[in-house]
């Protein structure tokens, strides 16, 4: 197969990020505070692009139940909250108090906290402990890579057919890699692991994209 792809250099990451990404002034504040005091685990916020995505994604398809595993510090749970329509609903899972905290207030200050529940307490006990009679549109995972394939399987349980999910940070720096057999981090293990299930899974369509970390995006037959 010929090659067809070009290489994201900064500058034209830097180029795609200014002509999709709608980084208004909260996101903008949002992604300032989180880095003043998350220092090095600001890695963690979502990308500008990958955000815009989201927005556009969750709106196309007329989402009106979303589901986010791993809120952080709310930069992906705005941009999906903003999708949805006034009545919507997003459930997003956090483990820590003092991340939630945060976005709590700028779900507040987006005018977004009335259509999100933040559910605080380990990810995989809130997924399985929800309605399964009430499926959601669109679901969204960036959260501890370990626990991606057990993620993977509740979300596929709780969206309805033809829902999508979206799975962040797939390509985990190019760690998948590694060939099978050579030493590698448990994350990059369960994610090569996941990628393969994936590709290789007759319940779902799939496609893989390069943007910012590799995010794949899954919808159920």
């Amino acid at each position: 197969m010929v090659e067809k792809f070009t290489t994201m250099t900064p500058e034209l990451h830097a180029y795609a990020v200014r002509h999709s990404a709608h980084q208004d002034e909260l996101l903008r504040r949002l992604a300032a505070e989180t880095e003043e005091v998350a220092g090095g685990r600001a890695i963690m916020l979502t990308a500008p692009e990958q955000a815009a995505l989201m927005t556009l994604l969750v709106g196309a398809i007329g989402a009106r139940r979303a589901l986010e595993v791993g809120t952080f510090t709310g930069y992906g749970s705005v941009s999906i909250a903003r999708g949805l329509p006034a009545d919507g609903l997003l459930i997003t899972c956090e483990l820590e108090e003092r991340w939630a905290a945060i976005a709590r207030r700028y779900l507040e200050k987006a005018g977004l906290a009335e259509r999100v529940r933040v559910r605080l307490g380990p990810a995989l006990d809130t997924l399985r402990a929800l309605d399964r009679s009430e499926p959601f549109d669109f679901a969204f995972v960036d959260a501890d890579k370990v626990g991606y394939p057990d993620y993977y399987e509740q979300c596929l349980e709780l969206v309805r057919r033809g829902g999508l999910i979206m799975l962040d940070n797939v390509f985990l720096g190019g760690e998948v890699l590694a060939e099978a057999g050579e030493e590698r981090r448990p994350e990059a293990a369960a994610m090569a692991e996941l990628n393969q299930r994936i590709a290789d899974d007759p319940r779902v369509e799939r496609a893989m994209l390069g943007v910012s970390d590799g995010i794949t995006l899954v919808r159920k037959r």
